[in-house]
């Protein structure tokens, strides 16, 4: 039996390599689109940036910097989930709707607490290093 979805993904074949290097196009495409369109995401390169600049001034321990870009790349996944399923409500019903101000409002909300934990851990790791400690 044949699946009725084997017509969808038939293209000319090329090979494995070259299917990868477009597929990290695609999604390179894509982070350039959310930095350039999204506000948010501007802001969120701003905090990235100082992120970076305050661990390198401050010395952070590898441990550290596994820390810190974890809860930055955090905050960048759910930000890029945000748009994502923003333009998709927008795409898909363009009026006010209840249920897509829910959807809306969730979204933003998962990036919110994305924020507020990044800044947790920004926190815990810089803190000591502005008392002076051994960190």
């Amino acid at each position: 039996m044949q699946s009725s979805l084997q017509g969808i993904w038939h293209s000319p074949p090329i090979s494995f390599g070259k299917a990868r290097l477009r597929s990290i196009g695609f999604a390179l495409h894509g982070i350039r689109a959310l930095i350039r369109h999204e506000a948010n995401a501007r802001v969120h390169l701003a905090a990235s940036v100082a992120v970076v600049l305050a661990g390198l001034v401050l010395r952070c321990r590898l441990d550290e910097w596994r820390w810190l870009v974890l809860a930055m790349a955090t905050v960048w996944i759910a930000e890029a989930f945000n748009t994502a399923i923003e333009v998709l409500c927008n795409l898909t019903q363009p009026d006010f709707h209840p249920q897509v101000k829910l959807i809306k409002d969730l979204a933003a909300g998962a990036v919110l607490l994305a924020a507020i934990a990044a800044t947790l851990i920004g926190a815990s790791v810089a803190w000591p290093h502005m008392l002076g400690g051994d960190a």
